[in-house]
């Protein structure tokens, strides 16, 4: 489990402006450090020589919801450097690595963290922008901790008020701003201030001077349909445009996508790809190749194994052409989720992953489409997957024949009997490890003898109601294959999930007998939970209506008990493991402390974590954990570690406590 917890992944990827080298940061938990170890890198994009490593690349910058922010490096004009912020000692500011690899500087030495930065066209100036002085934050912290906290809109009341969750490098008092979490004061101007590289010397922007910042989706005129990725060719001035389109169905997880072409920011004229590779398919980047008509833009395909292709799309001739079909990713290794392709005149830079073959970095040729590894990090782990692991891509039909898809990891039968089955229901994109979230190591329960499998999630109805149905009956269905192939017992059979999974999780255990125990990592939808939201105001009252179709108790009094299972505890037959983030548990402790009450709940809450846990230390002891409980409930199995005496205790209680067609006979420790 270490080894999935400690896996290499490769993030912003960057090519020089010659195109002759990429530049990359890798990031590796330690769980010895409780931390995250980057190192930035570069490379030629030929792969003529192995990687160069250049320097530390500080600590992880946090999104907000517990995963890796993506920030691409800036390479000066002549590709001599790169540019890039990092976090050391609670500190954000720019720095820069030679390529060659000669040496790593800090290049800014503020009162405040550094927000944003950019390079003047010839590279001679470093413009970068900051908020209040670090110290100014840290004293309204402490002012508002000796003279109370004003409850308003953009204070969490389920989390902790003061220095609950980490932000440039250190716990940090954090607010609520369009559905992210940040710093104090973080609603301060930006103070812009220019660095001239040659001399040293900083000078300060006059108020309301900045430079000009890369075209974004608010600079472009609107029509039809939400803006979803624009990017700009920096020599012609033309702007590639991903527009979300009306779906007619109204499903909003397969939204339809129409890729079309700018001239200029102020053209009004829109040039559309309509190429079959281009329309009804869900398009996920776009990126312009260098020196050239062509816009180069990847398809992600949810029938198949969540393949992605890239096309090449000119502009002037309206021609598309094939470029590449991955079996799995190529655009990330599935931790914090996609990583764009870097783009050559001749080649792509992308970071490739499947089920079960862990991330890497690869060059595809744009012409031929031909692939070649540039750099492999995690080759003992791959070495050991293909040794021990068998993964196969599956594919069923529910009784209203709908069709799911999904990556089984089998496992061997044991004592003349087929093996249970652990299930996660979400997405399965790129290196599995845990499957969204990174929390139920699935080839660790394979080979523990306990069958998993990933199911991507159905096309989601705008109905929260018809979505858990879906979910409940892709569920049903893969059971019922797998059972009727032999290669599971349909009997012994647990589910968990992060989120959307979780909730499916639960609907599935409340509305049917198929499960034996779940696991989730997150809350679901409680009268609790939305009266502690709801000083959101109209934001969170839409979002509530939006995602559920729920208003106020007083107002839908009937849909509230029809969805939320605090209704619905005594439907609750299956035990339900719970290992949740400090910042979300209270907002279902209505739905929490009532299982607790009746031994039908285990709840563990993890300090200083987000939506998605992130400390190494956290994720692997939440995979010790889901493993013990699944073989616990599954197989009847207790690990004799003495250190999990109390764990165990408290588990047989719960099974006493579990109705009858739902509890498990006979245990048994050790080997």
């Amino acid at each position: 489990m270490r080894q999935l917890v400690e896996v290499v992944d490769i993030k912003n990827v960057s090519v020089s402006p010659d195109g002759r080298l990429v530049a990359f940061r890798t990031e590796q938990a330690s769980i010895e450090r409780n931390t995250y170890e980057t190192v930035w890198y570069v490379q030629p994009v030929d792969g003529t020589s192995a990687p160069r490593r250049l320097g530390d690349g500080g600590e992880m910058l946090p999104d907000g919801g517990g995963s890796s922010k993506p920030e691409l490096p800036v390479w000066s004009p002549d590709g001599k450097w790169i540019f890039f912020r990092a976090v050391h000692d609670a500190r954000i500011e720019v720095w820069r690595a030679a390529a060659d690899g000669s040496r790593t500087e800090q290049l800014t030495y503020g009162t405040a963290n550094v927000r944003t930065f950019s390079l003047n066209p010839d590279g001679s100036v470093l413009y970068y922008s900051v908020g209040a002085t670090r110290e100014t934050v840290i004293d309204a912290e402490l002012a508002e901790y000796d003279r109370g906290v004003h409850i308003d809109r953009t204070v969490m009341l389920g989390e902790a008020l003061f220095r609950s969750g980490f932000q440039g490098g250190r716990l940090a008092t954090q607010r609520l701003k369009g559905g992210v979490r940040l710093p104090l004061l973080s609603g301060v101007p930006d103070h812009w201030k220019a660095l001239e590289l040659s001399t040293g010397v900083t000078t300060e922007l006059a108020s309301g001077r900045y430079p000009e910042s890369p075209v974004t989706a608010a600079n472009l005129p609107p029509a039809g349909g939400e803006i979803v990725r624009v990017a700009e060719d920096r020599g012609s001035k033309r702007i590639a445009v991903l527009r979300e389109q009306s779906d007619q169905q109204g499903r909003a997880g397969q939204r339809s996508v129409a890729l079309s072409m700018l001239p200029s920011i102020k053209s009004g004229r829109l040039v559309k790809c309509t190429a079959e590779p281009c329309t009804g398919k869900q398009v996920t980047d776009i990126a312009w190749r260098p020196g050239s008509d062509e816009i180069l833009f990847t398809v992600s395909e949810r029938d198949s194994e969540l393949e992605q292709s890239i096309f090449r799309w000119n502009v002037v001739t309206g021609d598309v052409q094939p470029v590449v079909r991955s079996r799995g990713q190529i655009t990330g290794g599935g931790r914090w989720g996609p990583e764009p392709c870097a783009a050559s005149a001749s080649a792509l830079v992308c970071v490739a992953a499947e089920a079960d073959v862990p991330p890497r970095l690869e060059r595809i040729d744009l012409e031929s489409g031909s692939r070649t590894v540039l750099f492999a990090p995690n080759q003992v782990l791959a070495q050991d997957m293909k040794k021990f692991v068998r993964v196969q891509f599956v594919t069923w039909t529910d009784a209203q024949g709908r069709r799911y898809t999904g990556q089984f990891y089998p496992s061997t039968a044991r004592d003349g009997r087929p093996p249970p089955l652990f299930i996660v229901y979400y997405r399965c994109t790129g290196f599995l490890r845990g499957s969204v979230g990174d929390e139920w190591p699935l080839a660790t329960f394979a080979r523990s003898g306990i069958a998993a499998l990933c199911i991507n999630a159905a096309p989601l109805s705008d109905d929260a109601i018809a979505r858990y149905q879906q979910g409940l009956s892709a569920v049903e269905g893969a059971v019922t294959l797998l059972a009727k192939q032999g290669a599971i017992d349909s009997t012994r059979v647990g589910m968990g999930g992060l989120s959307f999974g979780s909730e499916v999780a639960v609907w599935t255990a409340m509305h049917s007998d198929l499960l034996r125990a779940i696991s989730v990592s997150s809350p679901v939808v409680t009268p609790m939970g939305s009266l502690m939201m709801s000083l959101g105001g109209e934001e969170e009252h839409s979002r509530m209506r939006r995602y559920w179709q729920l208003g106020t108790l007083e107002e839908t009094p009937d849909h509230w008990r029809q969805l939320s299972p605090t209704y619905h505890i005594e439907r609750m037959r299956a035990p339900v493991l719970m290992q949740m983030p400090e910042q979300e548990f209270r907002y279902a402790l209505d739905f929490i402390v009532p299982l607790i009450r009746r031994h039908r709940a285990d709840l563990y809450v993890f300090p200083d974590e987000q939506h998605q846990k992130s400390q190494p230390r956290h994720k692997l002891a939440v995979y010790d954990r889901n493993l013990d409980w699944f073989r616990f409930w599954l197989q009847g199995y207790e690990d004799p570690s003495p250190d999990k005496v109390g764990q165990y205790r408290i588990w047989r209680e719960m099974r006493d406590a579990v109705p009858a067609r739902s509890a498990r006979s006979g245990i048994h420790s050790g080997g």
